[in-house]
């Protein structure tokens, strides 16, 4: 069994009135990553921000984020595109091509592979808290943005709502879109958002028995969602784990940084016999070159 990858999604669009720590600027990612890096951590996913928090999409606020995390650490890079923040193929990864162009190429870019709806239903209300929140994305927009991967040298991770995502997977390996092995995060989600897979045993193991019979390295995620419990189990099945304050509160355990998040998985991995992988090591699984 392969070391276990600890990604740390650092900030998606966490508001700090909820968690304090959540890392905005690029000073900010970057202290961040020093952090979790210390903890156990080999990989980091981010969405640029404002100073203020607001979403934050000219290429200057990710080369700067890009830089302040490999200045501060050896973590695996992996900015998000956007979906609902940015509107067209070419808008949302415009900032891919010229981070690789200025010798800031990140490691990994975020693709969805399907859509799906993320709005959020409210029980004591009886009603959802938007109507309108979606990730569209059309067989011809995904070879679009893995088609401008290939060419920037970026390697997708490939993020999966349901089984129709995983099941697609086979489809843009045999097109020669998405190389081996194929990183995949399986996504879960509670809370009121039914736009992925519970984060339940059930959960993860219907992804499970559908993933294609190719060389696939996977993760789990929650958002929103108490990911632990799924964590453990993938641990044990032999996936990963992508966890993040950026993702869920984890207001049962006050207001946690990313680097107490990571040393809580690492704990659970050691407790499993699972040895926690190196920057250096996971870039072996995963297929990457040197940094």
């Amino acid at each position: 069994m392969d070391k276990l990858i600890i990604e740390v999604r650092a900030n998606e669009y966490m508001p700090r009135d909820v968690n304090p720590h959540v890392p905005f600027t690029p000073a900010e990612l970057g202290r961040d990553a020093a952090a979790v890096e210390a903890a156990g951590a080999s990989m980091i996913h981010f969405h640029a921000r404002e100073d203020d928090g607001a979403p934050a999409h000219a290429y200057e606020r990710y080369r700067d984020s890009i830089r302040a995390i490999r200045e501060a650490s050896g973590l695996i890079v992996h900015p998000t595109l956007g979906q609902i923040t940015v509107q067209g193929d070419e808008a949302r990864v415009a900032h891919i091509p010229r981070l690789a162009a200025d010798g800031l190429r990140p490691d990994f870019g975020s693709v969805d592979l399907g859509s799906t709806n993320i709005d959020i239903y409210d029980v004591e209300k009886r009603a959802y808290t938007s109507q309108d929140k979606a990730y569209v994305n059309s067989t011809r927009t995904l070879t679009f943005l893995l088609k401008t991967f290939a060419e920037a040298g970026v390697r997708p991770v490939i993020a999966c709502w349901s089984i129709p995502f995983v099941r697609t997977i086979e489809a843009f390996v045999d097109m020669g879109l998405l190389p081996e092995p194929v990183f995949a995060l399986l996504i879960h989600s509670g809370g009121g958002q039914f736009g992925a897979h519970p984060p339940t045993p059930a959960g993860l193991r219907a992804y499970l028995d559908c993933l294609p019979a190719r060389n696939i390295v996977w993760s789990v995620s929650a958002k929103p969602g108490n990911l632990f419990p799924t964590a453990a189990q993938a641990i044990q099945l032999g996936g990963h784990v992508s966890i993040g304050i950026g993702d869920h509160t984890y207001a049962e355990l006050g207001a946690p940084t990313n680097a107490e998040l990571v040393t809580r998985i690492v704990e659970i991995a050691r407790a499993c016999g699972r040895a926690v992988a190196t920057p250096d090591e996971a870039r072996r699984i995963l297929g990457l070159g040197p940094r």
